[in-house]
């Protein structure tokens, strides 16, 4: 008498499940989850699974560079988890039946295939090479006993087409965090999955000591400096910026940093604040009293520029794309005054830059930064003033990343984000709560109604924006605006002013068109 053994899998069964979970919707909607499982089994296909490195899937997968390093940069892990949750939840639904199933133990990277579904028999190899060539008779017959030929064939046509069409979908499918967003334009690849990679250097300009900042990112104490004094506040409130301590230190006179670099493209952010001239020193205003002039490698990136009259009292960041080291492999910047009156920069922040334009700023209205399902860095809120965050613990309807809209400001509230000149396409995610927004302030009645209009450098984007009515069955709302200019002081001034109830807002996306 034969006893039967398990059911072997074949190279062709492992690729098929693995088309059938590309072509399902839940990876459809999310193509950077999906490049990556399909990265990862194609390497476990070709015999290559001790390849299946941290290091590799940056490099590779997300375009992180040679310079990857992923003790700073966690875009493998959190995406690994991300991925490993859509997987439980595509197996928990759409795909129960499956006979077998794919899976990222945690811990590892090397995907296993294993038996499931509510009908599976017996465990399936997880790790089967390819059968040799020749080997498929036989083999492609295990487990369908005396079905018609017609019906196998018939199979087959319908993975074939699954197949060809998710490589169509994974051509053609922009990312997006919400479901059927408005289409969005084509980025360039070093914007594709997280800020780009590369060298970066933050500079705490007239600090003794390094910080952290609400992003997780490390700023070092002043170093680099010829010249000028080390200056300290002791202002409590400086507007725009969850990281005031930042503002609270700077060199003052006339100075110089030189800062070594390594060949490429940056993107220097220069960092001001005014807390020495304003009404409470001056009796009038700050504005006329300091002006200064800032040069990167000679060429002059400002002139004649007023902190005060740039930006008051709050938080003053300047944005200059296309940054190269000099020929000697530094970037040399020299502050001078225009009068008498010491220049003075609080923080020197230089970032891997993009060719030709600023980098992608988005910013979530949290204390801590996120990484979307479409591998987007989103960095904790910003450039606000006014206003009030809130958190909420009931999951948001249509989009495939409720978690992204946990939180909003909410209030009447502007933010002042800072760009380089030319033009731009800004995205505004909202999450309407139908109802369950909570009465605030308190003893408020329930049911806070949310319209309001926006407005950018003083043009109307939304007038009488109603929320909830703009949601209707769903909860996510997404409006997208393009040709937009920064003001004179190199901002976009994005204001929420309510109308009735109050305005809101989860998201800012500004890209460059």
């Amino acid at each position: 008498m034969t006893i039967a053994g398990p059911t072997p899998v074949n190279f062709e069964q492992q690729r098929s499940e693995l088309e059938a979970v590309l072509s399902s919707a839940p990876f459809v909607r999310a193509p950077k989850l999906a490049h990556l499982l399909s990265y990862l089994c194609e390497r476990l296909f070709a015999g290559e699974s001790s390849q299946i490195k941290e290091y590799s899937i940056g490099v590779e997968v997300f375009q992180r560079g040679a310079a990857f390093d992923q003790d700073s940069d966690s875009i493998v892990r959190v995406e690994a988890n991300r991925l490993r949750k859509r997987l439980a939840d595509y197996y928990a639904t759409e795909g129960a039946g499956h006979r077998l199933q794919i899976s990222i133990p945690l811990g590892q990277y090397v995907p296993e295939f294993v038996s499931g579904g509510r009908n599976s028999g017996a465990p399936a190899a997880a790790h089967e090479l390819p059968p040799p060539a020749g080997s498929h008779k036989g083999g492609w017959w295990i487990g369908f006993g005396k079905r018609p030929i017609v019906l196998i064939a018939s199979i087959g046509i319908v993975l074939l087409a699954l197949g060809v069409g998710w490589k169509l979908l994974h051509q053609h499918q922009q990312p997006s965090a919400v479901a059927n967003p408005p289409a969005q334009p084509a980025l360039p690849p070093e914007m594709t999955f997280g800020p780009p990679a590369g060298e970066e250097v933050r500079i705490l300009c007239g600090s003794t000591h390094a910080m952290v900042d609400h992003a997780g990112k490390l700023w070092s104490a002043d170093t680099g400096f010829t010249g000028g004094t080390a200056i300290s506040s002791q202002v409590l409130h400086i507007a725009r910026t969850q990281n005031a301590a930042f503002y609270r230190t700077s060199r003052q006179g006339a100075f110089r940093y030189d800062i070594p670099l390594q060949p490429g493209i940056y993107e220097l952010r220069l960092h001001f604040a005014e807390l020495t001239y304003g009404p409470e020193s001056t009796g009038t205003g700050g504005e006329g009293n300091r002006l200064m002039t800032v040069r990167a490698n000679g060429q002059v990136l400002l002139s004649q520029f007023d902190v005060a009259a740039d930006a008051g009292a709050a938080a003053d960041v300047k944005v200059f794309p296309d940054i190269s080291p000099a020929p000697d492999g530094s970037l040399h910047l020299e502050f001078a005054s225009d009068r008498s009156t010491p220049a003075m920069v609080s923080a020197i922040e230089i970032l891997p830059g993009i060719r030709g334009s600023m980098r992608p700023v988005r910013i979530l209205a949290r204390q801590t930064p996120y990484y979307s399902n479409d591998s987007h860095w989103w960095s904790p809120d910003a450039y606000f003033d006014g206003g009030q965050l809130a958190t909420y613990p009931r999951p948001v309807k249509g989009t495939d990343d409720p978690e992204m809209f946990d939180t909003e400001r909410w209030g009447n509230f502007t933010y002042a984000i800072p760009v380089s000149p030319g033009k731009y396409v800004v995205t505004l995610y909202f999450a309407a709560r139908h109802g369950d927004w909570p009465p605030v302030p308190e003893g408020a009645p329930a049911g806070t109604p949310h319209v309001f209009n926006v407005f950018c450098n003083g043009k109307v984007l939304l007038q009488n924006f109603d929320l909830a009515r703009e949601a209707g069955d769903s909860d996510v709302v997404v409006r997208r605006v393009s040709g937009l200019s920064p003001n004179a002081q190199g901002k976009l001034h994005l204001s929420f002013v309510p109308v009735q109830g109050y305005a809101s807002i989860t998201g800012i996306e500004v890209l460059p068109q």
